[in-house]
């Protein structure tokens, strides 16, 4: 008759908790150096370190017993320090994925949870088991250990894990009725659409915030060809609208947009649709875009932006009086638009009206008074009016919030040069 060999918890607690403060140390120097590592990422990672209670451990190590008595002493738990990352995107798993294989050897990689079918709700993670760094050993000693297990999931898996944690590996038993079991599966799948969606609207956001650098850059490009070209190279004074001789002029829309390629589509695909054509310098095109989205009666807060767009892409075009219009039923819709008043100050400097241009951008100062370029602006502005005292004072004003920009460097310059002949 076979006899099982019976351990003694008392003898196996106490080598345990030799080995814990050792382990202890381990386990939060990788937790730090992995925070170093993941530090140069865009998401906000959370790194958590711990090393398991005897408890734990021993619960563990009985459940592998009863599966198979002969590995008593080839038993080999793998999470007695275990690291857990804790991602707020599906795209931050991949990134810290090629983190761990570029940083640590590796034992073993698993998907857990990923052959779960749709009635199931287990929660899914990734487990790494990476061999314990030499350099760790011997800096604190020997812990008993070979592997540590480092855990990536999102913070809903995460959540999911944890609560599912409570409600089925630590209980009794398990939700054996079909309706909880249902229950169960579809909080699973609720929680799984969610993080699916967050991604989804990160893909977006990022889209969007590509066309929205992009056309800023495309605005400002104009107005430095506007204004600051002929203030420092005194061609055409007396049109700024040009640049040596000839103003710039972009290509119209090849093929009008009709409207069933509008039809149908939400504000964020309009959106996106008219910042790559506003890109493109699809002018036209955006416009009505632009103008599409105006006409589906959007919150005033969002009518306010797109009409700034809107007036962007008609200054492009040159279209001043149409956009200054647009930044004026911005401001109306948004009185705290600081940025509609900016703009609208640039389209007057661009038609020569300085007065109603400073006046545009003292009161944008006046909600936000922390724009350089409002105060370089405006100081433009008081130099073509002979108010060189003033325009000097906007320039140093700009200059403290924006030490490094070479462009209002050399206008300081040019106005202390106007001062001293």
């Amino acid at each position: 008759m076979y006899k099982r060999i019976i351990p003694d918890q008392n003898t196996l607690r106490k080598t345990y908790e030799g080995y814990v403060p050792v382990r202890t140390l381990i386990a939060r120097d990788m937790e730090t150096t992995l925070e170093e590592k993941l530090k140069v990422f865009s998401s906000r990672l959370v790194v958590k370190g711990r090393v398991k209670e005897f408890e734990s451990y021993y619960k563990k190590y009985i459940q592998h017993l009863q599966r198979d008595p002969n590995c008593f002493k080839a038993l080999y738990i793998t999470d007695v320090i275990g690291i857990r990352i804790v991602c707020p995107f599906f795209e931050d798993i991949t990134l810290v994925e090629r983190c761990l294989q570029a940083n640590f050897e590796v034992v073993e990689m698993q998907r857990k949870g990923s052959n779960y079918s749709f009635k199931e709700f287990g929660y899914e993670s990734i487990h790494f088991l990476i061999k314990i760094p030499e350099i760790l050993i011997e800096k604190r000693g020997d812990c008993g250990l070979e592997v540590a297990e480092i855990q990536i999931r999102t913070i809903l898996q995460d959540a999911w894990a944890e609560v599912e944690h409570e409600l089925v590996y630590k209980a009794e038993f398990t939700p054996f009725d079909e309706p909880m079991k249902r229950k169960l599966a579809a909080l699973n799948a609720s929680l799984s659409l969610a993080d699916t969606i967050f991604q989804e609207v990160r893909n977006y956001q990022r889209r969007l915030n590509g066309e929205l650098e992009k056309r800023r850059d495309s605005f400002f490009k104009k107005i430095e060809a506007s204004i600051d070209v002929p203030l420092f190279t005194h061609e055409n004074p007396h049109n700024p609208l040009q640049v040596h001789g000839e103003e710039t002029q972009y290509p119209a829309s090849p093929v009008p947009l009709s409207l069933e390629a509008v039809e149908g589509n939400s504000i964020d695909e309009l959106l996106l649709a008219a910042l790559q054509a506003h890109n493109e310098h699809r002018f036209a095109e955006a416009i009505i875009l632009y103008t599409t989205i105006l006409n589906l009666n959007p919150h005033h807060t969002i009518a306010s932006l797109i009409y700034k767009h809107r007036g962007m892409a008609h200054f492009a075009q040159s279209h001043y009086d149409d956009a200054i219009e647009d930044f004026t039923r911005s401001l109306a819709l948004d009185r705290a638009s600081y940025k509609a008043l900016y703009f609208r100050g640039i389209v007057k400097t661009v038609l020569h009206r300085y007065p109603d241009a400073i006046k545009d951008f003292t009161l944008s100062l006046e909600i936000n008074p922390y724009q350089a370029f409002c105060y370089y602006r405006r100081g433009q502005a008081y130099y073509h009016l002979a108010e060189l005292h003033n325009a000097l004072e906007d320039g140093k004003a700009a200059l403290a919030l924006e030490p490094d920009s070479e462009l209002i460097k050399r206008f300081k310059k040019f106005l202390l040069k106007k001062l001293h002949r």
